[in-house]
């Protein structure tokens, strides 16, 4: 076929206007279209977007789309004020959209128009959706199930170098009334935005590595300081709460919200609001073992005192015996003490002979004496003496 004398055949500025012409007739209006902003970018103030839609295989349609000027500024203040979050990339939206064909640049969509309800409430639909599929795959409990360390002194701090509730953890943490000292490494990630997820999830692997290989880590802090609905919606995201939720160490989440709660929240070990909060409760479990140390130290010295009490009472006891026996208390007390041949103590009169020499010890002095006579029992001649008449005689005695 000769093309040069074909004059059916359009060329391409006709069949671009063609198109435009077509387009124009068939949307002739303002749509509604729902979609993902896949990547933004704002020059001049105008807003250039590359909107999407992804299916179960992937991505099925993407277009390009610009909100000028004039219309992006109110635009984005309406959508700011509404969910107190800028628009961002990553974020499902529902805009008021006019078709629009450029011979030049193609098939575009002017941006008119949002509706941030839509944009929330798709947001809460993903928390569910996660929601449900942890619940399914037996994770949502996993981290409770752990062993924790009661004393959580090494610390794997997960956050963003620049993000204030990471500056008020570690200064509320140094600054405790205590002076307890904690071993904190901050491992630095993004911590909101579409790219946040995958950057958590990196430094838990970072996190990971370091344990394996000898590091001795007793928890990981995921540490954000607060932020708007939609600025917190990647802690629903399903990849980083699967993370969290099958991470051999016991993870900490502080996001720092009032009102909701995220699923990283949920699949934790545990969740507190704030960071400061957090700082609060590794401290008071310090305080808490400071203060039963020092109860057993008050408990082990009242024993001691008491124990002390008892043995020198004891000892009293044992002195006033040892007092009571000593022969010179007796001898104080007018008794007489005698002495046999070997110096031991005599107790019967059976172990002494005739000749025997005697010691009689007083308490004023002693004498020596002999024996003349010796018998077990009173003789009847003892009785006829006169100092010695009243004493009685043994029966059978002549």
């Amino acid at each position: 076929m000769d093309a040069s004398v074909d004059n059916s055949a359009l060329n391409l500025l006709e069949l671009q206007q063609m198109i435009a012409g077509g387009l124009s007739d068939l949307f002739p209006g303002k749509l509604r279209v729902r979609a993902e902003i896949a990547s933004m970018q704002v020059r001049g103030g105008h807003c250039y977007m590359e909107l999407s839609q992804s299916g179960p295989d992937g991505l099925v349609a993407k277009v390009r789309a610009v909100s000028w000027r004039s219309w992006y500024q109110p635009l984005a203040a309406y959508f700011l004020q509404t969910t107190g979050s800028p628009l961002a990339a990553g974020m499902s939206v529902l805009l008021e959209v006019q078709v629009s064909y450029s011979e030049l640049y193609g098939l575009s969509l002017l941006v008119y128009g949002i509706e941030p309800l839509y944009t929330m409430g798709e947001a809460e639909r993903r928390r569910l959706e996660t929601i449900s599929r942890l619940e399914a795959e037996g994770l949502l409990d996993r981290q409770k199930e752990l062993a924790v360390s009661p004393l959580p002194y090494r610390l794997a701090v997960i956050s963003s170098p620049e993000a204030a509730g990471y500056g008020d953890f570690t200064r509320h943490l140094a600054e405790n009334e205590y002076g307890f000292v904690f071993d904190t490494e901050l491992y630095e990630a993004l911590m909101q935005g579409e790219s946040a997820p995958a950057s958590i999830i990196a430094a838990l692997h970072r996190v990971a590595a370091a344990s394996e290989a000898g590091e001795e880590i007793d928890a990981v802090l995921l540490l954000r300081g607060g932020g708007s609905t939609l600025d917190l919606a990647c802690f629903d995201d399903y990849g980083l709460c699967r993370a969290i939720a099958l991470f051999p160490l016991p993870v900490y989440t502080a996001i720092g919200h009032d009102r909701d709660r995220h699923v990283a929240d949920m699949v934790a070990y545990e969740a507190v609001k704030t960071p400061t909060a957090l700082a609060d409760g590794m401290i008071d479990a310090f305080a808490a073992e400071d203060e039963r140390i020092g109860s057993y130290a008050t408990r082990l010295r009242l024993a001691f005192v008491s124990r002390l009490a008892e043995m020198s009472s004891a000892l009293d006891r044992l002195e006033q015996r040892i007092h009571a026996a000593d022969p010179r208390a007796l001898l104080s007390r007018g008794y007489s003490l005698v002495a046999g041949p070997s110096g031991a103590i005599l107790k019967s009169a059976s172990a002494v002979r005739p000749g025997d020499r005697l010691r009689i010890l007083f308490a004023d002095g002693e004498i020596i004496a002999s024996v003349e006579d010796s018998s077990p029992e009173y003789p009847e001649k003892c009785g006829e003496c006169p100092e010695n008449r009243d004493i009685p005689r043994k029966k059978g005695r002549k």
